[in-house]
């Protein structure tokens, strides 16, 4: 979007420093206050860009690193590597901190989304055959909002209770005898050539050229999948990434972007 814009692709199990698909990772520059990790590449990345454009209009310069994964993101944060990432929501980091062990905090929300399910075989539930093949992420909270929404969609029954909690193993009754396949989220769009539905975000549709709009079925919007802004408690620029998390919030423009290219799919949430 702005010829400042640095893209470091990161892949999963890797840190920064190292080198991906034989090119090393950009270094850290020396006029940098703040490193910002994203792990939503494309039109979701966009607003963000737009307030590190207005942070350094107000002197304060970020560093933007994009990732491709969303496990690297915490490892870059918890080794020191980033000062901030802004791709995960509540029971996301709750998960992530209890597996890794993780001592992050949120400094600000950000944005909220619908999730849905999306064919580009059948234009409804009742089309999908015995035996189809549904994908769904593969990470614990995502995949499980996806088993939610297959519920909801009448093609599946879960245990009572687990909510986005559930994995694969607690589906009790499969009327259809429906395969499900778990995928990284970001592939998900990549699959709906394959597979007879797919769980799909608005912004990776449209990394994909896919109209997020097209659902056969969209869950809510809820405020306890919201973004977060994360950072470590310790972090000594902690003011710092305050302000610039401030200055994305009250951003006219990043509000506008949004917008633009999200309809009522993504919006802010604080």
């Amino acid at each position: 979007m702005f010829s400042q814009r640095l893209i470091v692709q990161l892949a999963a199990g890797f840190v920064l420093g190292l080198i991906v698909s034989g090119t090393p990772a950009a270094p850290v520059r020396a006029d940098v206050d703040i490193r910002l990790g994203l792990a939503s590449p494309g039109p979701l990345a966009d607003p963000v860009y737009q307030a590190v454009k207005e942070a350094r209009d107000q002197g304060i310069n970020v560093q933007v690193i994009e990732f491709t994964d969303w496990i690297t993101p915490n490892v870059a944060l918890a080794d020191n590597d980033i000062d901030l990432n802004y791709y995960q929501h509540i029971p996301f980091l709750e998960t992530a901190s209890q597996a890794k062990g993780y001592h992050f905090i949120s400094v600000g929300v950000g944005t909220s989304s619908k999730l849905g399910l999306y064919s580009k075989k059948h234009k409804s539930f009742a089309e999908i055959p015995d035996g189809g093949t549904i994908a769904i992420a593969n990470d614990p909270v995502n995949g499980g909002r996806g088993l939610v929404l297959l519920e909801q969609a009448g093609l599946i029954r879960l245990k009572p209770g687990l909510d986005y909690k559930a994995t694969v193993d607690d589906i009790v009754e499969n009327p259809k005898h429906l395969k499900i396949v778990e995928v990284m989220a970001q592939q998900l769009p990549r699959t709906l050539d394959d597979v007879d539905l797919a769980e799909g975000y608005a912004h990776l549709l449209k990394d994909f050229g896919i109209d997020p709009q097209g659902a056969l079925l969209f869950d809510t919007i809820q405020q306890r999948y919201a973004l977060q802004w994360v950072a470590r408690p310790d972090n000594p620029r902690l003011d710092q990434i305050r302000k610039f998390v401030q200055i994305y919030q009250t951003s006219p423009k990043v509000r506008e972007i949004l917008k633009e290219k999200f309809g009522d799919l993504i919006v802010p949430a604080w």
